[in-house]
């Protein structure tokens, strides 16, 4: 079952993982992946943050939107 985690107004899709035992994050919508681990639900919450604001900064540090841009036209 695949479910969805709002943090800090960005969308992540969260899934169990039953054989690392691990919640697993993945943000969507992003021009880069940010994924993210934790061993229960707050800590995913807590873990997803950490990795969008590392995410967030690296493109700011190097001038990248972080969203994806999209078109409505297929490659």
């Amino acid at each position: 079952m695949i479910n969805t985690m709002n943090i800090d107004g960005h969308q992540a899709v969260t899934v169990f993982d039953s054989e690392l035992d691990l919640f697993r994050g993945e943000f969507i919508g992003l021009n880069g992946g940010a994924d993210f681990y934790a061993g229960d639900v707050k800590g995913l919450r807590h873990e997803g943050a950490i990795s969008l604001q590392v995410f967030l900064k690296t493109c700011a540090a190097k001038g990248i939107e972080p969203r994806k841009n999209f078109s409505g036209k297929t490659p």
